[in-house]
């Protein structure tokens, strides 16, 4: 009996939503190239993403030392997380948001001590956001779960999306948002790649900016354990058997989308 209910939730979760996991690659429909990219294409478009993050930072607080706060609830987010939707599905139709169902996580608390910001439910297509993580990285997680919700499961992808929804926001916190998350994520990159140039890039961030990253880190800081890295292995596994071979480094892979997004809209 065990087992044939494991077997119908199993194939109800592929049948409802993990195919996606098999779709064809989101580069493909939006035409981009496939090709690796180099340091000097990294470092300029995480130049691009520093300017517009500086910015948006001085714009809100009038002075480049003071850290954003986001003003929002989590309804409002929701809210204003839709609206960005729709101003994205104007251009790429693709990703257009028709069934608004994203609410707070009721296990926040536990997701933020397994190092989780949000989730998919895939049997009733609910998107769930960890309301107990930083404020002003909100906007991006939420339209990342969303993405999940419109068929995007790989990671990259989803949070791609996710940094396109939140950018075609109206909203200033929600642009502001975008470029931090894909200012984390490039940034990472370049670390990888040359140590010298990710300090002189730091260097150019506004002091406000980076007193935003450290209340983050702080945050998930405080909630490290001696079993968060057992989930993510787990998690790991999981990702690596649902066509994602680079497991949970599958969400730095977001930077290729970036770059190649970046090149051809913005002709960087």
């Amino acid at each position: 009996h065990l087992l044939a209910f494991t077997s119908i939730i199993y194939f109800c979760f592929y049948f409802f939503w993990a195919l996606n996991y098999f779709r064809e690659p989101l580069e493909k429909k939006l035409g981009f190239t496939n090709t690796t990219y180099t340091t000097s294409s990294l470092e300029n478009t995480t130049e691009y993403i520093i300017e517009n993050l500086n910015k948006l930072q001085f714009e809100i607080t009038k002075n480049d030392t003071v850290s954003v706060i986001n003003p929002y609830n989590s309804i409002q987010n929701f809210n204003i997380a839709i609206k960005g939707y729709k101003n994205l599905a104007n251009d790429f139709t693709e990703m257009s948001y028709q069934f608004k169902s994203v609410k707070k996580s009721s296990i926040s608390k536990f997701q933020s001590y397994i190092g989780t910001s949000g989730y998919l439910n895939p049997l009733t297509g609910e998107a769930h956001v960890n309301d107990l993580i930083p404020k002003t990285g909100l906007p991006t997680t939420t339209c990342h779960e969303m993405a999940h919700q419109i068929g995007f499961a790989a990671e990259n992808e989803a949070n791609f999306i996710g940094f396109l929804a939140a950018n075609y926001s109206d909203d200033i916190y929600f642009k502001y948002a975008s470029y931090r998350m894909a200012f984390s994520y490039c940034i990472s990159e370049v670390r990888k790649r040359d140590y010298d140039l990710y300090k002189r890039l730091w260097k150019k961030v506004n002091k406000g900016i980076r007193k935003d990253f450290s209340k983050s880190y702080m945050f998930w800081e405080s909630y490290k354990n001696p079993f968060e890295p057992l989930f993510k292995k787990g998690y790991n596994v999981y990702l690596k058997s649902n066509n994602q071979e680079k497991g949970t480094d599958s969400y730095n892979y977001v930077v290729d989308l970036m770059i190649s997004y970046f090149d051809k809209y913005k002709k960087l």
